[in-house]
């Protein structure tokens, strides 16, 4: 679930040093910092191309907030490495190790966290297994998902479009795209969401790693047409390791992105409906350019792309350390007052939110048609959504690298489900009104007579009951 106020996993103790050691504007997690961090961004431009900042409590790094400055870091692998053993900090345990920006930021053998010959191996093994995605099967398969989920809620006349919606859409989708038996599927949709929210992470990452190895297990002896049998399949030769690392990759590069692409795309839309909406907003705009104009303003992934430099390095006046976290903010450099005349056009090719240099996103074309198929396909089976709360009021998740919502709130006429598969039942519900859907018992769960001494059936997860209703 996502962290509510007062319960924020980036939050420091109250008196804790880490307040009196580093000024509040440079933090990067909290309520304050999601709420505008804008603000935070034009503060730090005060700095110059570069700012200091602290990603959690005892995590400091450095922001690029600068568009011509994060290029330049981008697109210099020789002075900027990506490989996150050269973390200083980290190796000297001045890093804690239960940290909730860890999961996002440690080293992984797969092509986020390498450099040269090897980033290279493993990068070619990625975007050509990604080659062999169809895209008319792609959409299918975002389509049968997305009917799948609205089926859960369409009767209510209410619904949380990010929780209920965007989230599971892209989970349940790379169960689909990584071939995973039932009970793998739900683990890892578990455990990946926990990573994101920062919720217990040692154990969340304990149980990815896991059920990832499984299924490259499973895979090796029983290849299908999915992307875990084309990476095992594929002449670089990854070790399991290896493997379930750049599933690990992709996942993390394409679920909590897709979410926030999509549920930030439909709140630009649904606002336009509001009284006092910009007028480039509204229910007539294209969803090509809503996403566009996310991309520039509200970009999924704000701030990212660890960087690491290979020596100090001066940057416009600014000095990087050596072994340093160094991010690129791309939200930041993307409203750069330099890129006045691209930012009036909204040049597709001028916004950084899907990075730039050798580690740019492989998969730019299926992730923007995931995110246009799932718009698409609520808008049209849902055709009188509104807000149910004013656009100024919604929420937004802390967290250092996301620009994500705590949720959507919706409401719409009820309508009879379409039922697209014979007699399954969707997972157990804790709430009638918000459902929490990575959780596996219900909270109202039958006693067993003691007559009866048969073990209480385990409760299927999201994608076990997806597939109760596809069997694909």
């Amino acid at each position: 679930m996502d962290p509510q106020p007062g319960a924020n996993p980036y939050s420091a103790p109250a008196g804790c040093p880490m307040h009196q050691q580093q000024p509040q504007q440079t933090s990067l997690y909290g309520p304050e910092f999601a709420a505008d961090p804008h603000r935070f961004y034009d503060a730090a431009r005060t700095h110059g191309p570069a700012a200091p900042i602290e990603l959690a409590p005892g995590v400091d790094a450095t922001l690029i907030v600068q568009h011509e400055a994060a290029l330049r870091v981008l697109q210099n692998p020789a002075l900027f490495a990506r490989d996150a053993r050269r973390w200083a900090a980290l190796r000297e345990g001045a890093v804690p190790m239960d940290s909730p920006v860890l999961p996002m930021m440690i080293y992984r053998p797969n092509c986020l966290f390498t450099d040269g010959a090897e980033h290279l191996r493993l990068r070619k093994a990625v975007t050509e297994s990604l080659a062999r995605l169809n895209s008319s099967r792609l959409s299918r398969d975002v389509e049968r998902i997305a009917d799948y989920l609205i089926d859960q809620f369409i009767e209510r006349g209410t619904a949380d479009l990010l929780n209920e919606y965007a989230k599971l859409l892209p989970l349940l989708l790379f169960n689909q795209l990584f071939g995973c038996p039932g009970d793998i599927g739900d683990r890892l949709t578990r455990s990946m969401s926990a990573i994101f929210d920062g919720e217990d992470v040692l154990r969340a990452n304990a149980e990815l790693t896991e059920c990832l190895m499984e299924l490259v297990a499973i895979k090796r002896r029983q290849p299908g047409e999915d992307i875990t049998s084309w990476l095992i399949q594929h002449p670089a030769g990854l070790r399991d390791e290896e493997l379930k690392d750049q599933l690990v990759m992709l996942m993390g590069a394409g679920v909590e992105p897709e979410r926030n692409l999509i549920g930030n795309a439909l709140l630009l839309m649904l606002a336009g409906e509001q009284p006092g909406a910009p007028e480039r907003r509204g229910s007539g705009m294209l969803v090509e350019d809503a996403l566009d104009d996310v991309l520039w303003n509200n970009p999924p992934i704000a701030n990212y792309a660890t960087h690491y430099p290979v020596r100090d390095i001066e940057l416009d006046g600014v000095v990087l350390k050596a072994e340093t976290p160094v991010l690129i903010s791309f939200a930041a450099a993307n409203s750069d007052p330099g890129l006045t005349d691209a930012r009036q056009t909204l040049s597709k090719g001028a916004h950084l939110a899907w990075g730039a240099g050798p580690h740019v996103c492989p998969a730019k074309s299926p992730a923007t048609l995931i995110a246009l198929t799932a718009i698409e396909k609520i808008l049209n089976t849902v055709p009188d959504l509104s807000l149910a709360v004013p656009a100024s009021g919604v929420a937004w998740r802390p967290g250092p690298f996301h620009r994500a919502l705590v949720a959507l709130p919706v409401r719409f006429t009820p309508t009879a489900a379409r039922r697209t598969g014979p007699g399954a039942q969707p997972p157990a519900q804790t709430s009638a009104q918000l459902p929490d859907p990575y959780r596996n018992t219900s909270s109202a769960a039958p006693v067993t007579p003691r007559h009866t001494p048969e073990p209480a059936k385990k409760q299927k997860g999201w994608w076990s009951s997806f597939l109760d209703v596809f069997r694909v």
